[in-house]
């Protein structure tokens, strides 16, 4: 008798049970998740600076990346020419170089 209690009473569905409440769980993860929340838009346009505040920051900037450039431009043109005026040894002449190929 003890086979026909069971099928009366059917299998015990664990996994299904699992399954429905993990799917109940995420379903009620994602209604949490709300993508119209206004607060947050207003938030992030109020911390935003104004349209000519960056222009000209990003001018500024620019600026600043010219003016540095220039000022590596000018430091390489005078050690370019501290090294010019301090290299004037003379050449030999051509004669010298001439008994230095009859050897």
């Amino acid at each position: 008798m003890a086979p026909s209690a069971t099928k009366l009473r059917g299998e015990p569905n664990h996994m299904k049970k699992l399954a429905f409440a993990l799917v109940g769980t995420g379903a009620l993860a994602l209604a949490a998740c709300n993508n119209s929340n206004q607060d947050a838009v207003q938030n992030a346009e109020l911390n935003q600076p104004a349209p000519d505040q960056l222009n000209e920051l990003a001018n500024q900037a620019a600026m600043d990346a010219a003016n540095a450039q220039a000022a590596a431009a000018n430091a390489a043109n005078a050690a370019n020419e501290a090294n010019a005026v301090a290299d004037n040894t003379t050449n030999p002449k051509e004669a010298d170089e001439q008994n230095v190929s009859g050897m």
